[in-house]
């Protein structure tokens, strides 16, 4: 037995120290992988410099305002375009029918946002052509171009505004009335267009409202009329909701809606 015990011993210790060898000696490719040389962390540095022109400081100017520009993009497709009353009206479909999260509200803002680029278009394409194109040619100043894009946006605004906002804006603001729509600020124009997108748009919202809530209310009666108090009418009606829905091929009308809502399309 005593053998048999130093046998073990000694082969222990013997596995002991060639492990620890191997793993102290380095190894051909991990010298190889010491030796590799090692890529350098590029240093980032921002400094101020004097500019050598006037040319310089309205570059950095231009950047300055792309950059505030990029930044307010949301804003600006809130503000400007037909996106307001496009999404509030795909979310009125979704509480009328009482499907909360479905379709997810990811596919709803995606299909509001082309819907944006569809309307949209005849406008855009109006700047490209008249006010961008030109300056990037080189055939136009910064005023011509900036006039040439703030003119097909205040027409279209100007299309959707209703009167009373209009006047209403003009009236908190201690303005005259104007006489022609050029005299009207763009300040007092974009308020004005969003109150009124945002009336649209729920006027169309109960117009959608009006024949879930009449089956919501037969579900009820029916439910009272046979004494089921305590069974939730949301949980017979949504079936039916989504079935009258999909039978009346509610998303081509609701699309249908938005889109004639819009004349210049």
């Amino acid at each position: 037995m005593k053998i048999k015990f130093s046998v073990c011993v000694f082969l222990f210790l013997t596995s002991f120290v060639l492990s620890g060898a191997f793993f102290l000696c380095p190894s051909p490719a991990s010298a190889a992988v010491e030796e590799a040389p090692r890529i350098p962390i590029p240093l980032l540095q921002l400094s101020l410099t004097p500019a050598d022109g006037p040319q310089d400081v309205a570059l950095g100017l231009q950047i300055i305002a792309l950059m505030t520009v990029l930044s307010l993009a949301p804003a600006i497709l809130l503000m400007l375009t037909s996106f307001t009353r496009i999404l509030i009206v795909l979310g009125f479909v979704q509480r009328s029918i009482g499907l909360q999260q479905t379709p997810p509200q990811q596919v709803v803002v995606g299909l509001a946002l082309f819907l944006t680029l569809f309307t949209m278009y005849p406008t855009w394409n109006h700047i490209y052509e008249r006010g961008l194109a030109p300056y990037m040619a080189g055939n136009a100043s910064a005023d011509e171009a900036w006039a040439e894009t703030i003119t097909p946006v205040r027409d279209f605004m100007f299309r959707y505004t209703r009167q009373d906002e209009l006047s209403l804006m003009i009236t908190m603001a201690n303005l005259e009335q104007p006489e022609e729509r050029d005299a009207v600020p763009t300040r007092i124009l974009i308020p004005a267009f969003m109150l009124s997108e945002l009336k649209t748009a729920f006027q169309m919202g109960v117009v959608l409202y009006i024949p879930f809530i009449v089956v919501d209310m037969v579900v009820a009666s029916v439910l009272l009329a046979m004494g089921m108090m305590m069974l939730p009418p949301m949980m017979i009606s949504l079936p039916f909701k989504i079935l009258l829905f999909v039978m009346a091929d509610g998303w081509n009308l609701v699309v249908t809606s938005l889109l004639k809502s819009f004349v210049n399309v």
